[in-house]
């Protein structure tokens, strides 16, 4: 086990109608005015937007709103809410919604309260941020795990590049978490987020190999955690335990507790990071249950065992002690079978768009910042591999 420094100071509140306590818990903070950020319509047909607001007022908190986040959060809508920020002069940032308003929350929070500097610099490795706004969240979303996360990842149209980058700073303050917003997601958006959580965790699985026992059961229980509850969820939108399930493994999933003393790189995250930066329509999830099976079939023969030790404890397939590379493929097959039982694709020609090779040829330049970077893991990826897995996502 390498060492680590591990801390998920995010306070959670969690449970049924929690989201009704926001005013209370704001106040409890001192702040007297901040900025809601929030996506598109749904939040105000569901009525959840005027209810946050309702709260707010019964506890004489100022606000100013700013809607409009998209799947995928671009750069510009985050550089409006900088300047709104510090035109009204907000003390902190209420997220309502799911990993994309949170993310783009970040953001604005990093820019906001670091104004001499130029946010997209942060993205680029170029500066690190030194303070934020504070950031809390309803959650509305089983999916990113941003809620408790230093993750932050945004798009910048100006060359559509997808980067994200880890901050203390941006960390949420507290996360509402309250499963029955989640009854209304659709099917899509619940595979979606399915495939979302068990990335987090496999990829941090299924790092460079170290001896982590402890670490692994972790990562294994919750994987068999998310597929029962994703498969529950997915036929049964409103089965609470279900969603409850899938709400809290997010959390668990990025906040780092499944990859604690393991070297990981998340290569198939990286990947996806191209591929819906280069098509926006596409979604994150979707995009990496696209990826995954290639991606695997690719890296597996650089660490067999660590895959079959997968197959056999998450999906309790026979060990073939002689042949394990029968076992390692098998696993990496039920997790194929998984995601198209929750109507997910599985290889790149599954999705609403036509790659060619020129396309594939521009993202993987992408994804090693133009040849300034390879994807260390099970097997490192320089431009050349990355191709080669986008075709072989593309072609099955």
């Amino acid at each position: 086990m390498n060492n680590f420094d591990w801390c998920a100071p995010t306070r959670v509140i969690f449970g049924r109608e929690t989201h009704l306590q926001v005013g209370r818990i704001l106040k409890e903070y001192g702040f007297s005015k901040i900025l809601v950020h929030y996506g598109g319509e749904s939040a105000k047909k569901s009525g959840l937007l005027d209810t946050v607001l309702q709260a707010l007022d019964e506890e004489k908190i100022a606000y100013v709103t700013l809607g409009g986040v998209r799947a995928n959060p671009v750069l510009s809508l985050a550089r409006e809410g900088i300047r709104l920020c510090l035109r009204e002069g907000v003390q902190g940032i209420l997220a309502v919604g799911g990993g994309s308003v949170i993310d783009s929350a970040k953001c604005i929070a990093d820019g906001a309260a670091n104004p001499d500097e130029d946010v997209w610099r942060y993205f680029l490795k170029e500066a690190v941020p030194q303070k934020a706004l504070p950031v809390g969240v309803i959650l509305t979303l089983s999916a990113s795990g941003s809620e408790m996360s230093q993750s932050c990842v945004i798009t910048n149209e100006d060359g559509w590049l997808k980067r994200g980058f880890n901050s203390p700073t941006h960390r949420p303050l507290f996360a509402i978490c309250n499963p029955e917003l989640t009854y209304t997601v659709g099917r899509f958006q619940t595979g979606c987020g399915t495939v979302d959580i068990l990335m987090h965790t496999l990829e941090r699985y299924l790092g460079k190999t170290k001896e982590t026992p402890l670490t692994d059961r972790l990562a294994e229980g919750l994987m068999v955690s998310v597929i029962e509850a994703g498969r529950k969820a997915f036929e049964d939108p409103e089965d609470y335990e279900a969603r409850a399930a899938l709400m809290w493994a997010g959390s668990l999933s990025h906040n780092d507790l499944t990859g604690l003393g393991r070297d990981y790189v998340m290569q198939v995250h990286q990947l996806e990071h191209e591929l819906s930066g280069r098509y926006p329509q596409i979604a994150h999830g979707a995009g990496l249950s696209a990826l995954f099976p290639a991606w695997a079939r690719y890296v597996c023969g650089a660490d067999v065992m660590r895959f079959a030790q997968l197959a056999v404890r998450v999906w309790g397939e026979p060990m073939d002690f002689e042949h394990p590379e029968r076992t390692a493929l098998q696993g990496i097959k039920r997790f194929e079978e998984f995601f198209r039982s929750l109507e997910m694709p599985v290889r790149l020609s599954d999705l609403d768009v036509r790659l060619t090779e020129e396309d594939i040829r521009i993202m993987a330049e992408k994804c090693t910042f133009f040849g300034k970077r390879t994807l260390a893991g099970i097997r490192t990826l320089g431009q050349p591999e990355m191709e080669e897995i986008y075709q072989l996502a593309m072609n099955g």
